[in-house]
């Protein structure tokens, strides 16, 4: 039996996620901690996700109050469990993505895992995206391999769906390996739209989306996006899909009630979800929602309305807390590496081949 912890925050930037598994021949979560993430350093990071001044200091400030608060968290978890650092192996730590551009060869998370390792007394593996990304890959999602360890035992044609800022879908198959790819959108512009309009920083339930409807001329107009018409190996990122992404096409066309905005920014992330998932997987059997996303009825009714032959639930019904999947991910991720247990797969990547991920900071 061996203890690792996993943080995790994403592109949503709401949070950082804390997840602390037991590794034996299952994976098993026995507690977590989540911490909101301040306005301010929420702030910074969305500041450096696109060129800016004086970007290497700032980068480099704002990831020492990111370990600040994980190391925090850490301690917190560790003492609810009675726990001392010595008890765990390896923290996994994702860190923050700032950039995320394969196609011209980098991905860039954040975190400073050399002051994570002294701040926590445990060793600390991260940096878990760039050796796929030397091999040729996307360097994401790298969640499918995990979503395939997690849920090994089900049979049938199954879909994992993490909805984060991102959405990205595992294919998990008896006959073939694990394959997986970002769909595109999940909460990102919804998010910033709503953060816009309303100054709230995510649409409770989808019940301001509920509250308008679909303009199809707009959706149309997002749907024509380059991205939506490749297929996977894929990933994509805020470089791609942001606010100003979202107002340029609005610019283009007639003015929208603003919940009738949000209304499109919901079906977008629903269809753009389907339609991968139908020409990837036309059988699936039964789709898994994780993330935020799990949270959001509106979204949740919408999958199943376009997806009728296939049951749509949580994560939850089989027993795994929706908001814990991808933190538990990178603490798999941290067992994987000090094992030398290859955790990219090419099927979902485009890797040259397998690669054991990850650069360890030993305590």
């Amino acid at each position: 039996m061996a203890l690792y912890i996993g943080v995790m925050s994403g592109t949503s930037l709401d949070g950082l996620d804390i997840a602390l598994i037991e590794q034996t021949s299952a994976i098993k979560l026995i507690a977590t901690h989540y911490i909101p993430m301040p306005e301010s350093l929420r702030t910074e990071f969305l500041g450096l996700c696109a060129s800016g001044p004086d970007e290497i200091a700032r980068s480099a400030i704002v990831q020492q109050h990111w370990v600040q608060l994980a190391a925090q968290g850490i301690h917190t978890l560790l003492e609810q469990q009675q726990l001392k650092p010595q008890n765990i192996r390896a923290i996994g730590s994702h860190g923050q993505t700032i950039r995320h551009e394969p196609a011209r060869g980098f991905t860039v998370q954040i975190g400073n895992p050399a002051l994570l390792t002294e701040l926590t007394g445990i060793t600390v593996v991260s940096d878990f995206r760039s050796r796929d990304v030397a091999a040729g890959g996307q360097g994401a999602p790298l969640v499918p391999a995990f979503h395939e360890a997690l849920f090994e035992e089900r049979t049938g044609n199954q879909a994992v769906l993490n909805v984060g800022g991102f959405s990205n879908l595992s294919l998990i198959e008896p006959t073939r390996p694990v394959a997986g790819f970002d769909c595109g959108p999940g909460n990102v512009l919804m998010d910033a739209w709503i953060k816009q309009q309303r100054g709230e920083n995510y649409d409770r339930n989808g019940d301001w989306a509920a509250s308008g409807k679909v303009e199809p001329t707009l959706l149309g107009a997002l749907l024509s996006d380059p991205f939506f018409a490749t297929k996977g190996p894929k990933s994509t990122g805020r470089e791609v899909f942001n606010l100003p992404w979202l107002e340029q096409h609005l610019s283009r066309l007639p003015t929208f009630a603003a919940e009738n905005v949000q209304a499109t920014l919901l079906e977008l992330t629903a269809l753009t979800i389907v339609e991968s998932l139908q020409s990837a997987q036309s059988d699936t059997q039964e789709l898994l929602v994780c993330g935020g996303g799990a949270h959001n009825a509106t979204l949740m009714k919408r999958l199943a309305d376009l997806l009728p032959g296939t049951t749509v639930a949580s994560t939850a019904t089989h027993g795994v807390d929706p908001d814990w999947v991808e933190a538990m991910a990178f603490a798999w991720l941290a067992h994987c590496c000090l094992e030398g247990i290859a955790a990219n797969r090419p099927s979902v990547t485009g890797a040259k081949g397998l690669r054991v991920l990850g650069a360890i900071y030993p305590n």
